[in-house]
């Protein structure tokens, strides 16, 4: 590392790497846009160095289930502007794009974006470009034209988004949405990232959990309500079921998917989150405080996670589900140098639920992104 000139060190008073079991004062060295080093003894000339007091430095976060897109689509946000200087640095679009607007998509977001973006496609020809109910005509939930998508164009799509709510399905029968959902994740050896039926409640989520496969990602995990994982005073067999065959959970806070006593009596019972994601999307982009995913990992240390639980399902989790283990979420030498620092605030805003339930005890708060070797200064409070 000392015999060539170094492009960047960045030095914390805390790195953690949950891949690499780092975890105490040090810093990260970069060149070439890649991670030379990273631990206590972290040394030599680079043409910036960066010292960060009082702050913990981590691989860039990913965020499982996000909505980049043009801004004129449904949900279409700027994963540059506003979610990239927040810490995080690889996104999954929850399907956003389908079969017919994928090549655009591709071009015109993934391509030309700084954020590394992924795609969990939607099986309706649309996806969620028209401002409305995505699966509200069932002609559109077309299964050959999402597997030739998926066959053509596939190296940067993921797997298959689908959420069954009634917001989304209008009159059609969500089993059915479903069987062509899970028809398409066969023939293309895809997994899916499914929002589960729960509002309104007339398909039992036993019948629901029973369809995922192992690698499946169900959001929404922590959401209210009797169609939820924890209705009541545990968590219900079938989610417990649906853990042991490898399906995985994840948060999607969203706008009415994050429940903090949902949330408290899954942690307390063991039953932690896979994944921590935002759900970010349109109605968020002028939000006070500032819905991010330091905001949103805080939320769940306040229901009983511990920093390094959260931090881990933050980077390294959900780099595994993505299939990026090695280049992304992880310190480790040879990755891409994609790096987040934050900052403990404990005088921060009450962290609040989608029921307007609060906690007190702070929040993490993002102070530089680094992606690829690039530092970027974070945005707004």
């Amino acid at each position: 590392m000392a015999d060539e000139k170094l492009d960047l060190i960045v030095r914390a008073d805390r790195v953690f790497c949950a891949d690499t079991g780092i975890d105490g004062p040090g810093a990260v060295a970069v060149r070439g846009g890649r991670i030379v080093a990273a631990g206590p003894d972290v040394s030599g000339d680079a043409s910036t160095e960066l010292v960060f007091e009082g702050c913990v430095l981590l691989p860039g976060l990913v965020d499982m289930h996000c909505h980049p897109a043009p801004s004129d689509w449904k949900y279409g946000i700027d994963a540059d502007e506003l979610v990239l200087p927040r810490g995080t640095t690889t996104v999954l679009s929850q399907g956003d794009a389908g079969p017919r607007n994928w090549a655009q998509y591709k071009e015109q977001i993934i391509d030309a974006s700084d954020t590394r973006i992924l795609m969990a496609l939607s099986p309706a020809l649309g996806g969620e470009q028209a401002h409305k109910a995505v699966f509200e005509r069932l002609d559109d939930v077309d299964v050959d034209a999402c597997v030739d998508a998926i066959t053509q164009m596939g190296d940067a799509i993921w797997g298959i988004a689908v959420n069954v709510a009634g917001g989304t399905t209008g009159q059609n029968d969500p089993r059915v949405i479903m069987e062509r959902v899970i028809e398409a994740a066969e023939r293309t050896g895809k997994p899916l990232l499914s929002g589960v039926r729960w509002d309104p409640f007339d398909w039992p989520l036993a019948e629901q959990l029973a369809l995922m496969r192992r690698g499946d990602v169900v959001t929404y995990c922590f959401h209210e309500g009797r169609g939820g994982i924890a209705p009541g005073d545990r968590v219900v067999d079938a989610a417990l079921e649906a853990r042991e065959r490898g399906v995985l959970f994840d948060i999607g806070h969203g706008m009415s998917s994050f429940d903090f006593g949902v949330a408290e009596t899954a942690v307390a019972g063991g039953f932690l989150p896979d994944t921590i994601s935002t759900d970010f999307y349109k109605r968020h982009s002028e939000s006070d405080p500032r819905h991010d995913l330091p905001r949103t990992m805080s939320k769940l240390m306040a229901a009983g996670m511990s920093d390094t639980e959260v931090f881990a399902r933050a980077t390294l989790s959900p780099a595994r589900a993505l299939g990026l283990q090695g280049e992304i979420g992880t310190l480790a030498a040879g990755a891409c140098a994609d790096l987040a620092v934050l900052r403990w605030n404990p005088e921060a805003a009450p962290l609040v639920d989608v029921a307007g339930e609060s906690r007190p005890g702070g929040c993490w708060e993002p102070v530089m992104t680094v992606r690829g070797g690039e530092a970027i200064a974070a945005t707004g409070p």
